[in-house]
């Protein structure tokens, strides 16, 4: 089944359409909410409520992109709202570290494969994985991480070097080990 047909079935209330396009899509959108939300179970809450806000805003959906990356923009967004709602470890606005940061070499992340990445992403702390991931992984503008998290832009990249750093620093006392 495509996922217009999907869309349509769905828009006509199949619980059957619904479990399948739940199915077809979850596995990569929990993906997506477990780069957020490093906790399993609260990451799976995030889940159901994307999949909710999915199908109430589901005649939305104008086809103008692709199906996916508008279920992922809606997870992440999900993501966002419970993180400031639940106010996990907050951006840390400390612009000091800055130029420390910037040194760092970045080869080291290339060693990586993805999952191994992603176990560390999720290690983060809340601040820097959030800001990392739109922005590395989701493609999101320092300008627009900024808007959407409610701090400078000088904030978001910041927190994108330390986020960084973070993950080269981890990796190089993997290698030395």
């Amino acid at each position: 089944m495509t996922d217009q047909e999907l869309i349509e079935q769905c828009l006509s209330g199949s619980q059957r359409a619904q479990r399948a396009l739940f199915d077809k899509f979850s596995g990569k959108m929990m993906a997506v909410c477990m780069r957020y939300v490093a906790d399993r179970e609260r990451a799976a809450d995030v889940l159901q409520d994307g999949f909710v806000k999915v199908f109430r805003s589901l005649d939305k959906f104008k086809g103008d992109g692709s199906f996916e990356g508008w279920i992922r923009r809606t997870m992440v967004n999900t993501s966002l709202d419970y993180l400031r709602k639940k106010k996990l470890d907050e951006i840390d606005v400390d612009i000091s570290e800055a130029e420390y940061l910037a040194g760092s070499s970045e080869k080291v992340v290339g060693k990586l494969r993805a999952e191994e990445l992603m176990k560390l992403i999720e290690g983060m702390p809340a601040g820097y994985r959030t800001v990392f991931n739109m922005y590395a992984i989701e493609g999101y503008s320092h300008k627009e991480i900024a808007e959407e998290l409610d701090v400078t832009e000088s904030t978001s990249k910041t927190q994108f070097r330390k986020a960084r750093t973070y993950l080269m620093n981890i990796i190089g006392e993997r290698d030395n080990i």
